[in-house]
């Protein structure tokens, strides 16, 4: 009789071996049918299938559906180091949705009108199937883009990798013929994709006439995405289904996400992607209602203008689906709430997700400090002095400043001018609207052609400013323009010190400030400069507007970005680029890191004036 010994000693070397090696060869698998699965799901919504095209995209769909099910079935069964999956239970419990759809497999269909029959045609649908599928795969895909980072990959050119992938898919997907009317040159579906994903606001067509409601819907997902940030999407999926992303990598999201503690690193996705939805849903609503009726449109098309306009707004992306934008005659007048409503969305995407992961810190010790004075006074309680952090503050009084500053010097320079004609309540929210959204959003009520130089100029200015750091703005950012006249004034006082709110800022703070400032200006000047290389008999102040709106993704420029040949499409496209992902950090990235020295060279002035 063969002892049990034996029977586990033949299957730890006959079996587990194969095991193993199939498990590899599947884990391969998984990725490549996972980014076909995706890709056939785009094809078949984007054109009109043939039968032989439709017999094809079906089978890779049931050979996903087979290597997703071996997969998940070998990882349970053969539990080696090897083919363990570490997974979280968002993972176990997608496991089991994958399992239902075995269950019309294996049964047959059951008499009609019963119960039984509902659920046996549930599982059944396509699209239940096709919903689980892709689940699946943009997990798997997250998990395998953020292992990248753990194999001490460069965070930076990741980022701008992962921005550039997205532009290539998002203007494969313009270019759908369900995408458009009529058609779209491949370097306008490419300018409009980048525009989205750096969330510009800047387009070479007029979107309502070109972009069927497919096509607008494209754009507002790849406003979305570049939005939230394609790194902080990936890991949350790959936080909340996986187990196995590196310490590294976790340290390389924590980082980015300004966050001190890894253990609270997926709540703090959660928080951020929970935040967002729910202000741009309550924003949805709030411009829903504030429409209804208005627009000589169903209700759906209300519906659909609130969203979009509510994402577009949150995101600071400036997109509108209307044909003439916000300047339009059906909301121009007597709709205040609604331009409120925008201006505060675009206020709440432009302080910065460290901002908000900071007032969540906040919001949980004051929960903590309630609950501990109602129910647990007896035992002893921390108290936190600094709650808000230096850079929290910075954001919040530098924003609070220029809204007010730049609301009142609008109002006053245009009064009897762009302004001229409205109630007084109007003009105020239009200096408000303006003020707010062109530091970075990019919508405009009022053509910016309609204002005097000098309120032009102050455009210009709110423009390179832009909004906070690791936010859906853009510009050089209200920290490191902060940073920088904090500096100027420690350097004019003949201090040694930059001190600020009882705070010392690091040499480290202060040199990356102006490392920024310095390619930010240094980015405009050379798309000046190549745009009067490109653009020949144009006004330099149009070239100056359509520079600083790219660089800075403000997307308020002089109308002047239709009519750019193609030779200024692409850089107005580099620069829209390089002023979303950052030229210092990209530029920063690329350098080889300097070796930190133990010892120190003599000092030596440098003559300065």
């Amino acid at each position: 009789m063969i002892s049990e010994e034996r029977i586990l000693e033949w299957y730890e070397k006959r079996i587990v071996p194969y095991a193993v090696l199939f498990f590899r060869v599947l884990r391969f698998s998984i990725y490549l049918f996972s980014f076909l699965f995706l890709l056939s799901g785009i094809y078949r919504y984007g054109f009109q299938l043939t039968e032989v095209e439709g017999v094809f995209l079906h089978r890779i769909n049931n050979l996903t559906w087979g290597i997703f099910m071996l997969y998940m079935v070998i990882g349970y069964i053969f539990r080696t180091k090897e083919t363990a999956q570490r997974v979280t239970p968002w993972m176990h419990l997608l496991y089991a949705l994958l399992f239902l759809t075995l269950l019309p497999v294996i049964f047959q269909r059951p008499v009609p009108e019963t119960g039984v029959m509902w659920v046996w045609d549930f599982f059944h649908h396509p699209f239940y199937r096709m919903a689980v599928l892709s689940m699946l795969s943009v997990t798997f895909l997250s998990d395998r883009f953020v292992k990248l980072l753990g194999k001490r990959t460069n965070p930076s050119l990741i980022l701008a990798g992962s921005f550039f992938f997205i532009i290539l898919v998002g203007a494969g997907l313009l270019m759908l013929p369900r995408s458009t009317y009529s058609g779209i040159h491949w370097l306008d579906a490419f300018f409009l994709s980048t525009s989205a994903t750096c969330v510009a606001g800047l387009s070479t067509v007029d979107m309502p006439a070109v972009l069927t409601l497919e096509g607008q819907t494209i754009l507002i997902i790849l406003v979305q995405i570049g939005g939230l940030g394609v790194m902080t999407i990936t890991s949350f999926f790959a936080l909340l289904f996986m187990k196995n992303s590196s310490l590294y990598s976790n340290m390389v999201v924590s980082d980015m996400l300004s966050t001190n503690s890894l253990n609270s690193l997926l709540s703090t996705l959660f928080y951020i992607m929970g935040f967002t939805f729910f202000i741009e849903g309550i924003g949805a609503l709030l411009i829903w209602l504030s429409v209804r009726g208005s627009l000589g449109v169903s209700m759906e098309e209300e519906l659909y203008f609130a969203v979009f306009h509510s994402v577009s707004a949150f995101c600071n992306a400036g997109f509108s689906s209307l044909p003439d934008g916000l300047g339009s005659t059906l909301i121009f007048r007597g709709h205040n709430a609604l331009f409120l409503v925008l201006s505060f969305l675009v206020i709440l995407g432009g302080v910065g997700f460290p901002v908000l992961v900071n007032f969540r810190s906040s919001l949980l010790y004051y929960s903590r400090r309630l609950w501990w004075r109602l129910f647990h006074r007896s035992q002893p309680f921390r108290v936190k002095r600094h709650l808000h952090n230096l850079n929290t503050r910075i954001v919040l009084v530098m924003t609070t400043v220029l809204l007010i500053s730049s609301t009142l010097a609008i109002a006053l320079l245009e009064w009897n001018g762009a302004l001229q004609g409205m109630h007084w309540t109007e003009k105020c929210t239009h200096a408000f609207f303006s003020a707010t959204c062109t530091r970075s959003a990019g919508f405009s009520s009022i053509s910016i052609t309609a204002y005097a130089m000098p309120t032009m100029l102050l455009m210009f200015l709110l423009m390179t400013i832009g909004g906070g750091a690791q936010s859906t703005a853009g510009g050089m950012r209200v920290n490191v323009f902060a940073v920088v006249l904090l500096n100027l004034r420690t350097a004019l006082r003949g201090g040694k010190r930059t001190i600020i709110a009882g705070r010392e800022l690091s040499e480290e703070t202060i040199r990356h400030a102006n490392a920024a400032f310095f390619f930010f200006f240094s980015l405009i000047f050379v798309g000046v400069f190549l745009l009067s290389l490109t653009e020949s008999g144009i006004p330099f102040s149009h070239l100056l507007a359509e520079s600083i709106a790219a660089v800075s993704t403000a997307g308020v420029s002089i109308d002047f970005t239709p009519r750019l040949s193609e030779c200024g499409k692409a850089v107005v496209l580099l620069l829209m680029f390089l002023g979303r992902v950052g030229a210092f950090t990209l530029v920063a990235g690329l350098m080889k890191r300097e070796r930190q020295n133990k010892f120190k060279y003599p000092e030596e002035n440098v003559i300065m004036n």
